[in-house]
């Protein structure tokens, strides 16, 4: 009974769910690549859009709320440059394992 209560001195190798879904591709998850990529450039020029102009989706003076669409817009880019990087990490490793003729 004692040792339910005495915690095991095992590592923990497995991350948390929310740095695994920010650090994976969505491609892996079914979402085609086009996309992703189109999702990163609509979220960069979203961020480039300073004040209310034509892409305003939540008014800047709510308190809290009106900060959720640049933070959308940032996870959008930060998805982008993951699925770049891991594109790039793919075409590497294919690259390496191609025979040499």
């Amino acid at each position: 009974m004692t040792n339910d209560l005495v915690p095991k001195n095992e590592e923990k190798n497995e991350t948390s769910g929310f740095i695994k879904s920010i650090t994976e591709p969505l491609s892996q998850r079914g979402w085609p690549e086009w996309l992703v990529y189109l999702m990163a450039v609509v979220g960069f020029i979203y961020l480039l859009n300073p004040t209310a102009g034509i892409f305003e989706l939540l008014p800047d003076n709510l308190p809290i709320v009106g900060n959720l669409d640049e933070g959308a817009s940032v996870l959008m880019i930060l998805a982008g440059m993951v699925e770049a990087a891991e594109e790039k990490k793919r075409r590497k490793s294919e690259k390496q394992q191609k025979p040499i003729d």
